[in-house]
């Protein structure tokens, strides 16, 4: 039966199978979907780090700011 999910096929050390293991069974989840979350909390983190990088490069004696309310305001 065809997926609309991707499927990567990936190598873990001992440790890290063991690992998974325990948390997944700790959450009451398979070992894959306990991997699928791992993958996405990861990958959120990281991109919080790229956003952190761009708000660094931006944040200077001469920055401009603008309230939170003006920032969200739709404009025509």
């Amino acid at each position: 039966m065809a997926t609309a999910k991707k499927r990567i096929n990936i190598t873990l050390t001992d440790a890290m199978e063991y690992a998974l293991a325990l948390v997944a069974k700790r959450d009451n989840m398979p070992q894959a979907t306990k991997a699928v979350n791992l993958l996405r909390f990861a990958l959120e983190l990281e991109e919080d780090m790229v956003w952190n990088q761009i708000a660094s490069k931006r944040d200077s004696q001469k920055a401009k700011f603008i309230s939170h309310a003006k920032a969200w305001t739709k404009r025509p």
